[in-house]
């Protein structure tokens, strides 16, 4: 196997990338050797050197502990657990959450063999034991194995004094009903609410 075959089998492991996609990017990165594949070289190495994972949270950063959860202006009295990084930066993106998170390291599922071992559930109850946090949000898909681990650990944090609440499920903004699938349509159903 070539340098570029090798190359584009890497590529083709990226989500969203197959073996068609993968040539293409490789291609392109090639085509453009100064302004992108060099820079690109450059910066997967600046990462891989320097981001850590966040030992309080789980968020990846340049610093241990995150820039988050250094943040003097956060509410540390909110706590909102997501799966995995991804659902962190998607809820930062949005710059409405302005207090802390915890990283599970995904969910769930007995099908892939994952317990409550494999996730990060046991440091999350050691941060609930200080009482400085009041709410936890649990920010899960709305998957069944996402809604099998809201209910664990909603168990799991009963014995705590908090709130514990979840991210609404339902019609997006600017969808159409028909286009809907059934279990988007029962969540909306069950969580309408007063005008």
């Amino acid at each position: 196997m070539n340098d570029i075959d090798k190359l584009i089998q890497i590529m083709g492991r990226l989500p969203g990338m197959g073996p068609r996609s993968a040539r293409r990017a490789v291609l392109h990165l090639l085509k453009k050797r100064e302004v992108l594949l060099h820079p690109l070289i450059n910066a997967l190495g600046d990462v891989a050197a320097h981001v850590k994972t966040c030992s309080i949270c789980g968020n990846l950063d340049a610093a241990d502990p995150c820039t988050i959860c250094r943040d003097p202006g956060r509410d540390a009295g909110m706590l909102c657990v997501v799966a995995d990084v991804g659902d962190l930066w998607a809820l930062e993106r949005i710059a409405t959450f302005k207090g802390r998170y915890h990283v599970l390291g995904g969910v769930l599922s007995a099908l892939d063999g994952i317990g409550p071992e494999q996730l990060t559930i046991a440091p999350l109850l050691r941060r609930l034991e200080g009482n400085e946090v009041k709410e936890v949000i649990l920010a899960l898909g709305a998957t069944v194995d996402g809604q099998t681990t809201a209910h664990y650990l909603g168990d799991r944090l009963q014995p705590f004094n908090l709130t514990i609440s979840r991210l609404a499920h339902g019609v997006p903004v600017g969808g159409e009903l028909d286009y809907l699938d059934d279990g988007t349509l029962i969540q909306a159903m069950k969580a309408r609410q007063k005008l």
